[in-house]
């Protein structure tokens, strides 16, 4: 068996687990079978990661007509505002993509393959045994009835079924999205406090207007990207696309209503935000209703101790992830309104061009889910290499593009002498980190499509502790170039720790050794 599947893929014979890095390089850009599936997953699911972030690179943009407090005020609701929703969501969002790609994939195979799959070793093997009941019921020809019935997977041709992680998905998501508003709500002075904006500063009543008004979209924003997890599992990412352009579009036409028009300034900006975010929500679970019974069987299905055991590592990531983003931010902001709008625009761009290699991690995850449930690990070996090369290619095309754009490009946000100055001086930073950037978002895929959550978890611990070490340090000694510098090495560390986990060929990589 080995040596047909090595005839298939001859790459794969004899060669190091690093080798994985380099694999068929030269084919990087060819649309073969896994190129196609990268490309029909990764270019919709691009456009929708960068979809929201462009909506506010626009309120940024609109905002900085007002004047550099209120840019620089928004810039810290935002990060706020964004790094809670992260804390909150983005657990949530990885381990439903990951097991209702795992779920679907059982659903749709042949009861042979369920068997194997689900009791010969593959990434959610440790996790399904607890989960599958072991009784004689389960032995002879209703094994495999038994074995979709302990995850209350309904294994029918019919487009609406029984997909047990994505009515938990959605009762979680609803419920952190109000937790969320009512936290950020009644919490905004001290918050925006601790986020450097004293009490007499004058940022501080534009931020907390944006901040409160923001934070009603909170619950649609949590239960949207619960909803883009369960599209991503599906592998599609088309529907979360149309859905998230449809919201922007909306957001980008009632900015310059609400803002100038109406005369609302910085509460204008949040108001068209939150009724963009409760379409998308709106358009999603329309949709989603078409494809999948949202109602269990029984509460049992939900499996709510599965995502919480998953989910808890995934958040002890994000908090670490979290607090180094954030923490810049303070420290921006506490340099003056001046260093925080210009760490605010640079931080905007900064994230939006990255989160293009977002689709790829999204496509990665996916495709390896499913090809670990299925034990194809000639399969998953070849979708980690292909991605991983393209995010590079990515990322060096993007530090191409902003590194040649982003002094011109900076008007656009704002007119201010001293903040396009304070731009001028990140540009190097923006543009360079992008290849790094780039490889260390797919390798977060790749991570989660493996179902490693728990290095996910351990590795970026370490990463935030030295960064954010880092930060303290060179902001004190450095100022903004100091910030920037210490981003930077944030996120070489990110990178490194997911080159060493594949490259050593441990954890869920250890097939590496044998091919």
């Amino acid at each position: 068996m080995m040596a047909e599947e090595n005839e298939v893929f001859p790459h794969l014979n004899k060669r190091t687990p690093m080798a994985i890095f380099f694999m068929d390089f030269r084919n990087v850009l060819k649309m073969d079978e896994i190129g196609l599936e990268i490309a029909r997953i990764a270019l919709p699911a691009a456009l929708a990661l960068t979809a929201d972030p462009i909506a506010s690179l626009v309120d940024t943009a609109f905002i900085g007509q007002i004047g550099a407090v209120e840019i620089a005020a928004v810039g810290v609701s935002i990060a706020l505002f964004n790094q809670v929703s992260r804390i909150a969501i983005f657990p949530l969002v990885s381990v439903t993509t990951s097991f209702v790609a795992e779920e679907d994939t059982i659903g749709r195979v042949s009861p042979q393959q369920e068997i194997d799959s689900l009791e010969n070793g593959s990434v959610m093997n440790n996790e399904s045994k607890e989960l599958i009941p072991q009784n004689e019921s389960s032995e002879g020809p209703y094994k495999s009835k038994s074995l979709l019935n302990s995850f209350g997977i309904s294994k029918i041709e019919n487009e609406r079924r029984h997909i047990p992680s994505a009515s938990s998905a959605l009762v979680i998501g609803a419920i952190l999205g109000f937790i969320q508003a009512i936290f950020l709500i009644s919490g905004a002075k001290p918050l925006l406090n601790f986020m450097g904006v004293s009490s007499d500063s004058p940022m501080l009543k534009p931020a907390q207007q944006y901040l409160t008004l923001r934070s009603l979209g909170a619950p649609a924003v949590l239960l949207s990207l619960a909803m883009q997890g369960i599209f991503r599992g599906f592998k599609d990412t088309k529907t979360p696309l149309y859905a998230t352009v449809a919201g922007d579009v909306t957001n980008i036409i009632l900015d310059p209503i609400f803002i100038f028009v109406f005369r609302l300034g910085v509460s204008g900006a949040a108001i068209s935000h939150v009724l963009s975010q409760y379409l998308i929500s709106v358009i999603l679970l329309w949709r989603l209703m078409e494809k999948v019974d949202l109602l269990p069987p029984s509460l049992k299905h939900l499996q709510f101790e599965r995502f919480l055991k998953n989910g808890f590592l995934l958040l002890v990531r994000v908090i670490a992830v979290t607090f180094c983003v954030t923490l810049s931010a303070s420290l921006a902001a506490r340099q003056g309104s001046t260093s925080m709008a210009a760490f605010q625009v640079c931080l905007q761009v900064w994230l939006t061009t990255s989160l293009l290699a977002d689709g790829l991690a999204v496509a990665g995850q996916a495709l390896l889910a499913s090809a670990f449930a299925k034990r194809d690990f000639e399969k998953a070996t070849a979708t980690a290499s292909r991605v991983l090369q393209l995010g590079l290619l990515l990322g060096l095309f993007l530090a191409v593009v902003l590194g040649l754009g982003l002094r011109f490009g900076a008007r656009l946000f704002t007119s201010d002498i001293n903040v396009l100055h304070m731009i001028s001086i990140a540009i190097p930073f923006v543009a360079g980190t992008q290849p790094i950037n780039a490889l260390a978002f797919v390798f977060d895929g790749i991570n989660f499509g493996a179902s490693d959550f728990a290095y996910s978890a351990y590795s970026m611990i370490l990463v935030a502790i030295v960064s954010i070490i880092c930060l303290l340090f060179l902001s004190s000694a450095y100022k903004f170039i100091g910030i920037w510098t210490a981003l930077t090495i944030y996120m070489c560390l990110r990178a490194s720790a997911g080159f060493w986990r594949i490259g050593t060929g441990t954890g869920p990589w250890n097939f590496l050794r044998s091919l």
